[in-house]
């Protein structure tokens, strides 16, 4: 089988985490420290809170911003559930934005025809390409991006690095991500208020003092231990190393796939993509239920882009959507197809890859 992904786990990473056991101090520390140093570093920013996993960084954003019942957040029609779910974890609505074709992010255009009050923009920078956040900022003017940066780490655009550009940013390091601790996950801010107040959220709401501490907030233990810490660091020092193969790999199957019905991804200006998934489009009328499972049985493991939100049942039940809403998403979401991208992968498997797939159309 040619998986869809393999995470980069080499020796010294598992020297690093048999440290730490050995260690005995498995907890949040000095390695989950230098991990968020490195981050901080990499994305251009003087500050990064690490967290257990790319969802509650998310919801720890919308909480050290205050945003809460009554609230109104914009978030995109096409991403991971987990990009909603926390509006809703909040108390906060769901206010759903079309995205762009091509890009298949937040379209700035749909975002400027909201018409009620935002607490904040929850723009996507889908598949490890980023979103056009100056374009999201001047739609929604004054109020905080909260950049879900789960696949970009590694990805820039106009000169700027991804969790960089707006208020916060917020990173996963699941194993289909560049970076990869099993679990985790990381906000980046400039703002030195922005950073107590995560910290404070992720860590009970503990306030320490040299005397003792108190609990000012009714916060949360979204630590992430200290193995997953010195992992991150041993990870991060591979970036450069995986993104680049991510991207020789993207290269290769964007000349495999020129005249077959299969469509490479869009190439975006002045975007500097990490290929967290290469997602091809198929023709139209393909039965991409039925195509996955088929390339499975010759030895290709295949899978959706991502989730068209508003139409899973708990969104579409709450807020009613119905067909026609929102147009560019139900008119592609069906055609995206994740073809296996990962560091090690061989042309020759990418051969395989595409001939299998298009031989199925």
């Amino acid at each position: 089988m040619i998986p869809l992904t393999v995470p980069l786990i080499e020796d010294d990473d598992l020297a690093v985490v048999a440290e730490v056991l050995r260690s005995g101090n498995l907890v949040q520390g000095r390695n989950v420290a230098a991990f968020e140093a490195a981050v901080a570093a990499q994305v251009g920013v003087p500050h990064a809170v690490a967290v257990a996993n790319g969802t509650a960084a998310l919801h720890l954003a919308l909480l050290a911003l205050g945003v809460g019942p009554g609230d109104a957040v914009a978030v995109p029609t096409y991403s991971w559930p987990a990009t909603a779910n926390v509006v809703e974890a909040v108390g906060a609505d769901c206010v759903f934005v079309d995205i762009e074709e091509g890009s298949w992010a937040m379209s700035p255009a749909r975002l400027a025809e909201v018409d009620v009050p935002l607490a904040a923009v929850l723009p996507v920078h889908p598949f490890g390409v980023m979103a056009d956040l100056a374009a999201l900022a001047a739609a929604a003017p004054g109020v905080p991006v909260v950049e879900d940066a789960a696949c970009a780490l590694g990805a820039g655009r106009d000169g700027r690095a991804a969790g960089s550009v707006g208020t916060m940013g917020c990173f996963s390091f699941h194993p289909r991500k560049a970076v990869t601790t099993g679990e985790g996950g990381m906000v980046t801010t400039s703002s030195a208020e922005l950073d107590v107040a995560l910290r404070r959220w992720r860590n009970h709401g503990i306030h320490l003092t040299p005397g003792g501490s108190d609990f000012v907030l009714p916060g949360l233990n979204y630590r992430l231990t200290d193995m997953q810490g010195a992992l991150g660091v041993t990870q991060m020092a591979k970036l450069e190393r995986v993104v680049g193969a991510r991207r020789a790999a993207a290269d290769v199957y964007a000349e495999l796939l020129a005249g077959t019905p299969l469509a490479a991804p869009a190439v975006i200006a002045s975007s500097e993509p990490v290929h967290q998934s290469y997602v091809a489009v198929l023709p139209e009328g393909v039965d991409r239920a039925a195509l996955i499972p088929a390339a499975a049985e010759r030895g290709v493991q295949i899978q959706i882009g991502t989730v068209d939100i508003p139409s899973s049942s708990y969104y579409r039940d709450k807020y009613g959507f119905g067909p026609g809403r929102f147009p560019v998403t139900e008119a592609w979401v069906g055609r995206h197809l994740s073809l296996p991208l990962y560091p090690g992968i061989t042309r020759e498997q990418q051969e395989t890859v595409v001939s299998t797939v298009v031989g199925l159309l």
